[in-house]
């Protein structure tokens, strides 16, 4: 009964999600104050009846009702009860109802949340919406419904989860992704909302701002864990693949990128109002698009969850629909988005212009080398595009991405004076390339490329630390005291900042200084690994809740004293009979060491064993982190809660800007 009224629940949101796309937007038209007010009840309505729909489905995965079809392929009566939990978003069905969830979810915090918006602003931003939820509610309900029964021929239990699914990484980083994803479509209703009304003045900039920049957060934190999921689960030691999947999250992180920077000129400037709206499309179109490429079955990867095409069509019309239907209302509204402000070739504008070319240039790079092996396979032309293209590209853009960023942080609006700008660099330049030299040789020598980047990197975190110290100075009220009255906003763009250095650094470290044995070893055996001692202790077998297990004891030493003792597994899981790989990982700030069992050989006792030293792997995550909470705390600056807009103007860059 559970799930019927879960079920019931869907289809009455779908209703809602009807009179939200239609209600309001006649309300607007009409000058109506009665339907204008439906627009805040409907969309809270409407993340009420979708809660209750998942907690249906997650009672029926906590009591193993096998009735469901959905349950019964993704769920088993061994599986330990946060798996059971989780598999709710393990599988199509289940993750598109969190999909709708999170929308609803949304919606109801622009609702409520927006108080200080116009309401005419407010519920142009919720009909849009209530149109995106229309397209994915019908989607479920006709092609994917989650609460489907098999009666009364119904298994006594499940199939079991996808064995690399039993993991706690399925519990944080599908939500964490999904929040990203389904975020943008906030910034995409804003600008189709101001499109609608014909405002996309400074206010209309600052109202969008915070939810992008929210939004972008999540899919940066999400992507993080992502990335740190495969490094630990996948059992191959790499930390991202450039799987086409993995590319899905990056493209509209790249263009979310862009976006939050050309807000930034939209609310201070009143420009790049056109680019920016442009941007907001692209952004929201890349994520349904990263959507249609998960579940339409045209990619195989650990990563898709569906093998359907039907469902893929229906996606495909429904960003067709979604893309075509905005860019037309853009090419309409277009000549009333033209900016009769200017600016000079050096100021602010110009450095973050180019930063938005950058960003352009890489979301263009990693399209095309998703899509053309896609291409190629309909046309029976076999195309390969791996690493090496993608890398190819990215080092030099982000080198150059990390040049313009200081010199834009440090420029003022409009105008910036040549002069005043060197004097800043004239130390900071000479002061990071000495850093960067001297990490780049601390290691044990890095390639000239590697050093380059240490050179990046150096002069990003000077800059930015230089630049804390005198906006904190400039109070006169001590160091300390000036840095607590320093903005959210500028904090968190040092913060993000900081992190994309941090990310970089992380990278270059594991990239030139990463050690890899893959050897054949037999209980008794040592390995030498990055100045640590792996020594092959025993094998064993172990029981888990789901699983047999076979379980490796490396006891680990440096230097004739004993650092840890690691565990990796071979597991064999019940049900299914898959073989999974379990790593054994001992991290640490500056480096982590990793063991993994491979293959048993044909010798008695003898294994395969992957054995890895990676030096500032970690940094790479913690980079990703440090740039979602950098966005975070620019979101809670005070400036989003007036209801004044602000207008911009020429004035210099202030310490209150989180460009």
């Amino acid at each position: 009964m559970t799930a019927e009224l879960g079920h019931f629940a869907v289809w009455m949101a779908l209703a809602l999600a009807v009179l939200q796309a239609t209600l309001p937007l006649l309300g607007a038209w009409r000058g109506n104050t009665a339907l204008i007010a439906t627009a805040r009840p409907l969309a809270l309505m409407q993340f009420i009846l979708l809660s209750g729909a998942l907690f249906a489905l997650g009672y029926a995965f906590y009591f193993n009702d096998f009735t469901l079809t959905y349950v019964a392929g993704h769920s088993n009566s061994q599986m330990p009860w946060g798996y059971r939990l989780s598999a709710i978003w393990g599988g199509h069905e289940g993750s598109l109802l969190l999909w709708v969830w999170m929308l609803a979810g949304w919606g109801a915090a622009v609702s409520w949340f927006s108080r200080s918006v116009p309401s005419d602003m407010v519920v142009r931003v919720l009909a849009v919406m209530g149109m995106i939820s229309i397209g994915f509610l019908a989607f479920m309900l006709f092609t994917s419904n989650p609460f489907d029964r098999t009666l009364p021929w119904f298994p006594i239990d499940g199939a079991d989860l996808n064995p690399l699914l039993q993991d706690p990484g399925l519990i944080v980083h599908p939500p964490m992704l999904y929040m990203g994803y389904v975020g943008f479509s906030v910034a995409f209703s804003f600008a189709v909302a101001g499109l609608l009304a014909g405002r996309l003045d400074p206010a209309w900039a600052r109202w969008a701002r915070p939810w992008t920049t929210v939004a972008w957060a999540f899919l940066t934190i999400g992507i993080a864990l992502g990335s740190w999921w495969a490094y630990y689960e996948l059992g191959w030691g790499g930390w991202w693949f450039w799987d086409p999947v993995e590319n899905a999250s990056l493209m509209p992180w790249l263009s979310g990128t862009a976006l939050i920077h050309s807000l930034a000129v939209a609310e201070k400037r009143n420009m790049f109002r056109a680019w920016t709206v442009l941007l907001a499309i692209m952004t929201f179109s890349l994520s349904l698009l990263g959507t249609f490429l998960v579940r339409s079955g045209i990619l195989t990867s650990v990563h898709a969850f569906a093998n359907d095409p039907e469902r893929g069509r229906f996606i495909l019309i429904f960003l067709a629909l979604v893309a075509g239907g905005s860019l037309a209302l853009f090419a309409l509204r277009a000549p009333s988005l033209r900016s009769t402000s200017g600016f000079k070739m050096l100021s602010r504008e110009s450095f973050l212009l180019g930063n938005n070319l950058l960003l352009l240039t890489a979301t263009v790079v990693v399209l095309l080398g998703t899509l053309f092996p896609l291409v190629g396979d309909a046309m029976n032309v076999r195309i390969s595009i791996s690493g090496p293209y993608f890398n190819a590209f990215f080092v030099p853009l982000t080198l150059i991405l990390m040049a313009i960023l200081v010199p834009g942080m440090l420029s003022s609006w409009k105008s910036q004076r040549a002069d005043a700008l060197l004097k800043r660099l004239y130390v900071l330049v000479p002061a990071a390339i000495v850093g960067g030299l001297i990490a780049g040789w601390l290691p044990g020598g890095t390639a000239w490329l590697g050093t380059l980047g240490f050179i990046a990197v150096a002069y990003v975190v000077f800059a930015h630390i230089d630049d804390v110290v005198r906006k904190a100075l400039a109070f006169r009220a001590g160091f300390l005291t000036g840095l607590r009255r320093l903005s959210l906003g500028y904090k968190g763009m040092v913060l993000a900042h900081c992190g994309l250095a941090l990310l970089v650094a992380g990278v270059i470290m594991v990239t030139h200084h990463e050690i890899e044995r893959d050897i054949r070893m037999v209980p008794g055996d040592t390995v030498n690994v990055g100045g640590y001692d792996f020594h092959f202790a025993d094998i064993g077998n172990r029981e888990g809740p789901n699983f047999d297990a076979i379980r490796g004891v490396f006891e680990v030493t440096r230097n004739g004293r004993a650092v840890t003792t690691m565990y990796p597994e071979k597991r064999t899981y019940r049900v299914g009979g898959q073989v999974m790989t379990q790593v054994a990982l001992r991290p640490g700030v500056l480096q982590d060491l990793y063991v993994a069992l491979g293959e048993p050989l044909d010798a008695p006792g003898a294994w395969a064993v992957r054995v890895y030293f990676k030096p500032g792997v970690r940094w790479i995550w913690g980079g990703a982190l440090l740039m979602g909470l950098g966005g975070m705390l620019a979101v809670a600056d005070k400036r989003y809660r007036k209801a004044a807009p602000v207008t911009g103007g020429p004035g210099k860059g202030s310490q209150e800007e989180a460009a």
